[in-house]
């Protein structure tokens, strides 16, 4: 019975590190760019975006070329806020990797 208790324990202290992970992973303003930092891109870590900024140069040129820039930023944005969760999940896990495919629940 002691070893469950255990168990308990470990599962309980467990889940408190996966919700303050999750916290700190919200609170989080990671910033993706394209073009060079023509365009920039803020996001949280719950991939809301927050902030974008356009280079005033590039604003009168080709819009076809802003827009792909736009996406470019938010699309890099969005693979730095990942690698920054995934890396706060592995600090949390001791180093342990999910499976691939397996996302945070969150």
């Amino acid at each position: 019975m002691a070893n469950m208790n255990q168990l308990m324990r470990q599962a309980q202290a467990l889940q408190a590190n996966l919700q303050k992970a999750q916290a700190e992973i919200a609170t989080l303003e990671i910033t993706g760019e394209a073009g060079g930092g023509m365009v920039k891109v803020t996001m949280t870590g719950r991939h809301e975006v927050r902030r974008v900024q356009i280079e005033p140069t590039i604003i009168g040129e080709d819009r076809e070329m802003l827009e792909d820039l736009i996406a470019a930023a938010i699309n890099d944005a969005v693979h730095r806020v990942e690698s920054a969760t995934q890396a706060k999940m592995s600090s949390l896990m001791g180093g342990m990797s999910l499976p691939p495919g397996m996302k945070p629940p969150f």
